[in-house]
């Protein structure tokens, strides 16, 4: 499987993992805290080819996944479910846990570039209805749901943004809410 876009990455680990799955240029964004010369080099590499980001299901994966996206708001996304990106002794998650099969699916899967016309968006009362604000499974519901929907995991507030930048419809939304088996 050949990849156009660049696949923003955080580190070596990362992108030789990548390129056991799939044929593929990486960017290393060297940590999470993104060095402004490595943010030139993901906005050429967008403006010539398009780029994909696949960061860690982590905090600091979460925050890279921000800076880019803060630079770059046209980027694809990919994302690896947090339980399919641990190490084997359990002791750390990320990107180059993830088998081949797994990162392949992830970018088959990107979310983002694309304008639907007949959007119809979900709203705060959508996942209010469905548990995933508050509540003791709320945590939960919202990880199982943004697995099925390949948006990974967020808290209430970023989960409805997500949502809304990458366009899950209403339907779409509860097409996966019934998918994973909840209300």
């Amino acid at each position: 499987m050949k990849i156009k876009e660049c696949i923003v990455v955080e580190g070596r680990d990362d992108t030789v993992a990548i390129k056991r799955a799939v044929d593929a240029e990486t960017i290393e964004t060297i940590g999470s805290s993104v060095p402004k010369h490595v943010i030139e080099q993901i906005k050429l590499a967008d403006e010539r080819r398009g780029i994909i980001v696949l960061t860690d299901p982590d905090y600091p994966g979460e925050r890279i996944r921000r800076i880019v996206t803060e630079a770059v708001p046209s980027a694809k996304h990919a994302f690896i479910p947090k339980h399919l990106a641990i190490s084997a002794n359990k002791k750390s998650v990320g990107v180059e846990h993830a088998s081949p099969e797994v990162i392949r699916e992830a970018l088959q899967n990107v979310r983002g570039g694309s304008v639907l016309d007949d959007y119809d968006p979900v709203l705060l009362e959508d996942i209010h209805a469905v548990g995933l604000m508050a509540g003791s499974e709320a945590r939960n519901r919202r990880e199982l749901i943004g697995n099925e929907l390949r948006i990974g995991y967020a808290n209430g507030k970023q989960f409805l943004k997500r949502m809304h930048k990458f366009r899950i419809s209403k339907s779409e939304f509860y097409d996966a809410v019934k998918k994973v088996g909840l209300k």
